[in-house]
C-alpha cells in the first residue's frame, strides 16, 4: 500500500511540474508577444524602460 502511494504522488508531482512550466511558457510568450511589440505607447515605453533598467540591449 505505501508503494502504490508513493509512486502515486511521483506522478502527480511530475504532472503539476509540467502544468507550471508550461503556464509560466505561456506567460513568458505573452509578455514578449504582447508587451515587447505593442503598439499601445504606454505599455511598450514601460517594457522599454525596464529593458533598459535591467541592461538588456533592446535597439
Amino acid at each position: 500500500m505505501n508503494t502504490a502511494s508513493v509512486s502515486l504522488g511521483a506522478s502527480v508531482s511530475s504532472q503539476s511540474r509540467i502544468m507550471q512550466l508550461t503556464l509560466a511558457a505561456l506567460l513568458g510568450i505573452f509578455v514578449v508577444g504582447f508587451v515587447g511589440f505593442s503598439h499601445i505607447d504606454a505599455v511598450h515605453n514601460a517594457a522599454h524602460d525596464y529593458r533598459h533598467s535591467m541592461a538588456f540591449p533592446c535597439h
